[in-house]
């Protein structure tokens, strides 16, 4: 299966760490991440579960709700959260999110997640290191998808966040490797009287040769 932006994401069920998960009663009206594992007791993910755990006041700042996916049991994920909160030295026992179990892999296969490649020691494919951001209109907005070899930027994923939380707020576009506080653009389609209305500050266009002025940056305010 294959879920586009724009789609509304599946309203999933499943068990979790921290109870059943009804995927749209869960997310609320709240924007949601959903990033999935490879298997549990595994390096590379034992990092990023870590990190994302690091980084949950980032996200509920942001008003995003975590959750994390791998294809083992519940037990196991609790198992293998004391592996987790020792790494990143937290004396916690508990994850500031859940983990949804997915023993059979049928959350796998229906969110396109299987790794054609890389696969377990039965020759079983792992899931690959998907990420999945849905908007409260439980649409998804961005998804990002990495082999199981290769961990993720969860900084580039706060990034990314704040880019689309920020173009549904303003009609405007964040330019290459923009960063919060930085300039914007505002897309060719943007008019006087919506220039106007949310970008009153001082717009800079750039003339290229082609003499059309469609690079155009400004300020925000915050």
């Amino acid at each position: 299966m294959s879920i586009l932006l724009g789609d509304v994401f599946p309203n999933f069920e499943a068990e979790s760490t921290q109870g059943h998960v009804t995927f749209h009663d869960w997310l609320g009206d709240s924007w949601g991440i959903l990033f999935s594992h490879p298997a549990d007791f595994t390096p590379v993910c034992t990092t990023e579960l870590a990190r994302a755990a690091s980084l949950a006041p980032e996200f509920e700042r942001r008003g995003v709700k975590m959750i994390a996916l791998s294809i083992d049991s519940v037990q196991d994920h609790e198992a293998w959260t004391k592996d987790i909160q020792a790494y990143r030295d937290s004396s916690d026992g508990s994850l500031p999110y859940p983990i949804l179990a997915d023993p059979n892999r049928r959350l796998a296969v229906q969110l396109g997640m299987l790794d054609p490649i890389e696969r377990d020691r039965t020759g079983m494919p792992l899931t690959a290191r998907c990420v999945f951001i849905v908007g409260p209109d439980k649409k998804l907005k961005l998804s990002l998808l990495y082999p199981a070899s290769t961990g993720r930027n969860f900084d580039e994923i706060l990034r990314v966040i704040d880019s689309l939380q920020l173009t549904r707020r303003l009609p405007c576009a964040t330019p290459v490797d923009w960063k919060p506080g930085e300039r914007v653009m505002i897309p060719p389609n943007v008019g006087p009287d919506a220039l106007a209305k949310h970008f009153p500050n001082d717009v800079e266009v750039t003339m290229l040769p082609s003499g059309k002025p469609y690079l155009r940056h400004t300020e925000i305010k915050d």
